[in-house]
Formats: structure tokens, sequence, C-alpha cells
């Protein structure tokens, strides 16, 4: 299947679209059609005044928005997970969220940290030594409900643990991308690295129901490319006709050139088991530059974070974390933007 196939083409971006508030960053969007009929994204969030540097990791929280369309304007509603105390894995910082719904319920995955020290007011006051120990204390969490309005009753314990230093994943567990089967058979994609700003590579987990437990079906990871520079992250899973189904980012370092040539690219990948991955030849759904609604191209600092609406089992809408700025990770705004495709 060739990667234009697997979603369908791209349609052009609606400026007004998506989820934007003036003081806060804005990441991570998730989005899910609610018991009501209304389209509600979960989002990442921390404040503007903050710097956009590493508060990502100290000060954020997940919300959730809600629009009458799926292309939104989505307009904030409630804080959805705030802080709770040091004391939880997810105590101090929630970010990543992935929502799905099974069975009658919503199924909020996300990543959370805790530290100690102080509560920094500003990302000049966080040193890289600091970054790093609370990077590597990233663990996949879950909040789960009756309805999409709550009240969500959060795991106390994390869904996945690092292993030892023998292993390729003995730093965080991170980025959740969880497909449910019909049965409620969970496969959950997790990123990791065995140090500081190694390789990101993406594993695999299963458990017999949404919450869990999950056991590694593999002790190695999806993809394991000969080059160091091949990084890849933000996974988006799904499961159709038969197939896993992926579509994440190609992160590549040292202009190496990555699996599509172009960084910060999405491509696609197919799998009969969620463990043996196929890359295809022309695997890549989308660059940084985007068609907009009113005729107008740009190519964007960043497309993070993809993620797929899925209505009548096909991907409708396809959400992406943005923002201004010339280059990479340089913002002066952030925010979830959204691509509508074709049916």
């Amino acid at each position: 299947m060739a990667a234009k196939d697997c979603v369908g083409r791209l349609m052009p971006a609606p400026k007004n679209g998506g989820f934007n508030m003036k003081d806060y960053w804005i990441w991570c969007g998730s989005v899910v059609k609610g018991e009501d009929g209304r389209y509600h994204m979960f989002a990442s969030r921390w404040p503007k005044a903050l710097g956009f540097g590493a508060n990502w990791l100290f000060r954020c929280e997940i919300v959730r928005a809600a629009s009458d369309t799926p292309e939104g304007p989505y307009t904030f509603e409630e804080v959805v997970l705030g802080p709770r105390g040091r004391a939880y894995f997810d105590g101090m910082n929630t970010h990543n969220p992935y929502i799905r719904h099974w069975n009658g319920k919503y199924y909020l995955y996300y990543m959370g940290t805790t530290y100690g020290g102080p509560v920094p007011n500003h990302a000049d006051e966080i040193s890289q030594a600091r970054a790093l120990e609370t990077w590597n204390r990233k663990r996949i969490g879950l909040a789960v409900a009756d309805s999409v309005y709550g009240p969500w009753k959060r795991m106390d314990e994390p869904l996945l643990l690092p292993r030892d230093c023998a292993h390729w994943d003995c730093t965080a567990t991170t980025n959740p991308a969880v497909a449910i089967l019909p049965d409620g058979t969970t496969y959950m994609l997790y990123k990791s690295r065995s140090y500081a700003y190694g390789p990101l590579k993406i594993g695999v987990a299963r458990a017999p129901r949404p919450e869990g437990p999950f056991e590694r079906l593999s002790g190695e990871p999806i993809f394991q490319f000969e080059n160091p520079d091949f990084h890849v992250e933000d996974p988006y899973l799904w499961y159709s006709d038969g197939k896993f189904r992926l579509l994440i980012k190609d992160d590549f370092k040292n202009d190496c050139g990555g699996v599509t040539g172009h960084w910060g690219a999405g491509f696609y990948a197919e799998s009969p088991d969620c463990v043996h991955w196929e890359i295809g030849p022309d695997p890549m759904v989308y660059s940084r530059q985007v068609l907009w609604d009113d005729g107008s191209v740009t190519t964007q600092c960043n497309l993070e974070r993809p993620f797929l609406l899925i209505e009548d089992g096909r991907p409708t809408h396809l959400f992406l974390a943005t923002g201004n700025g010339d280059q990479p990770y340089s913002f002066t705004h952030s925010w979830n933007m959204v691509i509508p495709l074709a049916h």
C-alpha cells in the first residue's frame, strides 16, 4: 500500500482551524468524537510566559478543547490532567495525550513526569543536566472516564517501566501510541533511548485490555536502522483491514536524509503483527510544506505529533503540532493545526 492510499489526499489546511491559545504554548493534539456528537481535542499546554525551552517537561498540563466540526476552531473548555503531587510518577507534569474510545469508555494515554527542586518559572532557569534528568523520568500513564467530560480516574502506576541498562530502552518510556482491537486487545508503541542524545527508537507492547497489564512483544525496537543518525518519533498507530498501520515523524540527525530525505516529514509503514514493519519505496505522507485554504504555501518550522481522526474506519483529518518560526523549535507561537483528507 502506498502512503497516499493510507490516508488519502491532503486537502488545504484551514488557517483558522485547529486549536490556538494566545497566552499558551499548544502541542500534541489528539481528537475524538464525543458522546455529544462534538469533536474534542486533548492537547498539551504551558504558559507562554515560561518560554518554550524545556518547560514541556516541567510545567505542562493536558487540557480539553471542543468544536462542532473536526476542522475547528477548537475552544478551550477545561484542564483534564494537572499537577497532583511530587510523589506520583506524573505528579508535576503531563504531556503527549493520546485519546481512544472503546466499549463505552474513554482511554486517555499520556506521558507524565515528576521532579525534585524548585518549580521553574522560565525556560532559562532549567539547566541541561536538570532537563536530561527529568527527561529520563518520563513514564506512560492512563486516565479512564465514562464520558469525554470526565471525571477521569488516573492510574497511580505507569503502564510500562524502562528496563535495565542491558537494554535499549533503559531511560524513559514515553510518547504512547495505542490501537485497541475490537476484542479489547491493546497494542502500544512507546519511545525510548539508551543514553542522553542517543538515537530515538520505538518499542512495542501488548495488553489483553486497554488498561493493561502491558508486556513487550519484542526485546528490540520495531525499526533497526544501520545509521545511528536515523531517529524516528511521534508514532500514530491504527489497525484496519487486518494490518497495523503507522504514521511517524522522520527526525533524522546530521543531515543524513533519514527515511524520506525531508526532516520533520511523516512517513507510513505497515505490519501484520505490530512487530515486523515494512516501509514502502515512497513512504512520505506529508512534508513541512503546507498548502492553506487561502491559497498560500508555507514551510513550517515544525510539524510534530501526527494524529489521525478516524471515522467509519477511514482517516478523515490529520492533526499536527506546529509553530511560527524560521528554524525548528525556534517558535514565537505554537498551536495544533488540522489538514482535512479527501474522501
